[in-house]
């Protein structure tokens, strides 16, 4: 089958189109017709080789797809041959094929296509997993999220205010704060301008947030914690803007704050099947009416990966990046 192939780590130019064999299906899984995968920064960091897949899990890139079933295996109850999905995938996601833990697999609504379903998946579970599950986002709660203009800043918007929340996001133009306050955000700070944490004060009436979801890291660590309210939650779901960082310890005594690390990719198949039923639990009549759905910037031929990475890389999006497989 055709996948995008990486022969040494490196910058966009090192994934190529090339042959691989086809996944063997196994047990409890799905064999998926691959129409369409989501592209994540997690894939940027794997191609630059410092993100390496879980073992046993596919080399190449690709965390979330979308596509038909072509074959079940053995123990698997709920799917059959014929039917649409989205799935989360530790990799392998940039192929013709798939095969993935049915447990990670989702009906794809018939009012979504597969290159909405692809750029769904990972975005719903993640702020699911890190908003609600980790954060303990409590109903009519507060969250700020950075990089409002992302899939994952798009999707938090979303599923927050479905809930009845307020949501603050931070954004690096105009025009992607002017489309985050379209959105329904109730605040958002131009990071390059703005005091994001008086903002997100004012927002929530001086207290500061239940929830801050960060993928920045050591630069934003001290600005998100003064942005949150007692015995609020700090969870990082990325590092772009550095690993180590001081923190004072006693703020985080005296304000009973709490700071998470998470990632999705590295849990086992059972965690991320219960992650899949507790949002389909919350969230999955919005997703089967079409209600959620993403927001596509743009959709690449498979063989334009490089260029779907360098969008990425260089944050001109706003919403999903998609690869279209077949």
């Amino acid at each position: 089958m055709k996948a995008i192939v990486i022969e040494e780590p490196g910058d966009e130019n090192c994934m190529q189109i090339g042959e691989v064999p086809v996944p063997e299906l196994r047990p409890g899984a799905l064999r998926i017709e691959n129409h369409a995968a989501g592209v994540n920064r997690a894939d940027l960091m794997q191609r630059r080789g410092m993100y390496p897949p879980p073992p046993g899990s596919s080399p190449h890139l690709g965390l979330e797809c979308a596509g038909i079933v072509t074959e079940v295996g053995e123990g698997v109850n709920g799917f059959a041959a014929g039917d649409r999905v989205m799935a989360l995938l530790p990799g392998g996601g940039y192929a013709e094929e798939v095969v993935v833990d049915a447990g990670s697999a989702i009906p794809l609504p018939d009012a979504l296509s597969f290159h909405e379903g692809a750029g769904l998946t990972e975005t719903l579970l993640t702020v699911y997993l890190n908003v609600w599950r980790l954060g303990g986002l409590p109903q009519g709660g507060s969250v700020l999220v950075h990089g409002g203009g992302s899939g994952i800043g798009t999707t938090t918007i979303d599923l927050v205010k479905r809930a009845g929340g307020t949501v603050i996001t931070t954004a690096g133009s105009a025009e992607k704060c002017a489309r985050c306050t379209e959105l329904g955000a109730d605040a958002v700070a131009n990071y390059k301008e703005d005091d994001w944490v008086a903002i997100a004060k004012e927002a929530t009436g001086g207290k500061g947030v239940d929830v801050v979801l960060d993928s920045i890291g050591a630069a934003y660590l001290e600005n998100n914690l003064a942005a949150l309210a007692n015995d609020g939650a700090l969870v990082l779901i990325g590092l772009m803007g550095g690993a180590k960082a001081e923190v004072n310890l006693g703020l985080l005594l005296t304000r009973r704050l709490k700071v998470l690390g998470s990632t999705l990719r590295t849990r086992t198949d059972e965690e991320k099947a219960a992650i899949v039923q507790d949002f389909l639990g919350r969230f999955g009549d919005d997703l089967a009416t079409g209600e959620i759905r993403p927001i596509l910037h743009e959709v690449f031929p498979l063989e334009r990966a490089p260029d779907a990475h360098r969008m990425l890389q260089a944050s001109t999006h706003f919403g999903k990046v998609v690869l279209a497989v077949r």
